[in-house]
């Protein structure tokens, strides 16, 4: 099923990101964890792609396990030093697993990487491509504190309404904390004239390491709050994890409550952590049928 008929239904929907192992020998380990997270029957399931598409095949494989285990995939796709023909081939190779949704990205600059040689320097222009080579439902990245390289604000915005002037028919946004931020977006955003569906995108962090790394790669502000729960029990991480998923329920739960309907988990491959938000909402985010 293509993830914009599921978004159309108006009803909430909870949806989880995985990852793939970096080398062969994780391939068997990662793919149980995410067929655990399938089995409990998401809307959709996306799955991450490797810096330069080193990933690109672990992507497809874990992409199609997905969707025989009867939940809908989502394969993320990336502009780093992607040729015509190279992502023409993974396009085809989608296309051949029966996977028919795509998130297209810039994807994160390699070192030393000059993004100004790349066949595809926009998601846009991926996004184009994509809807040449292929009948697939696109969707795209947004970022509720603007993009850390964009320049302002309205101008990170402008580029989401490119995006969907090149076919983008979802947004799902990086990983917010305070819910606050994620609303003066939206309005931002629709003001603007984004009408496409945007996903909410929340990541229960259960080691301070992780949010350090956050912070530094997203700039997402950490309310006060959130700090609390690192500083109380950073050193068990039993507690921690527990204190983390209350925070992520919580933040759904508010959306859900302000009308904000579609919800996307980012697991870190760790079904324990999708299954207990998924029974903690069990009576406001229904299974698909």
């Amino acid at each position: 099923m293509k993830i914009c008929e599921i978004l159309s239904k108006k009803e909430p929907t909870l949806s989880f990101e995985v990852f793939p192992p970096k080398t062969s020998d994780k391939f068997d380990t990662v793919e149980a964890a995410v067929s655990q997270i399938a089995d409990l029957r998401p809307h959709f399931m996306s799955v991450t792609y490797g810096a330069a598409g080193t990933t690109r095949g672990f992507t497809t494989e874990l992409a199609a396990s997905i969707l025989k285990r009867g939940t809908t995939p989502l394969a993320h796709l990336t502009c780093v030093n992607a040729s015509a023909q190279a992502t023409r081939e993974q396009l085809n190779s989608l296309k051949q697993h029966g996977i028919e949704n795509i998130l297209a990205l810039r994807g994160d600059i390699p070192e030393g990487a000059d993004p100004s040689t790349w066949e595809f320097k926009h998601a846009h222009e991926l996004m184009d491509f994509i809807r040449e080579n292929g009948d697939f439902c696109v969707g795209g990245a947004c970022y509720p504190e603007k993009h850390p390289e964009s320049s302002n604000v309205q101008a990170d915005i402008a580029s989401l309404k490119i995006k969907q002037d090149a076919g983008c028919k979802f947004l799902t946004t990086q990983m917010f904390f305070d819910n606050s931020t994620f609303y003066n977006f939206l309005y931002k955003v629709r003001e603007a004239g984004v009408t496409i569906p945007i996903i909410a995108g929340i990541m229960p962090v259960t080691n301070a390491k992780q949010m350090e790394k956050i912070i530094k790669l997203s700039g997402a502000f950490i309310p006060r709050r959130y700090v609390a729960l690192l500083d109380r029990w950073s050193d068990d991480p039993a507690a921690l994890k527990e204190a983390a998923i209350a925070y992520a329920t919580d933040q759904i739960i508010d959306l859900i409550a302000n009308g904000v309907n579609h919800v996307h988990i980012y697991t870190m491959n760790k079904p324990d952590i999708a299954a207990k938000i998924q029974e903690n909402l069990s009576s406001i985010v229904k299974k698909p049928e």
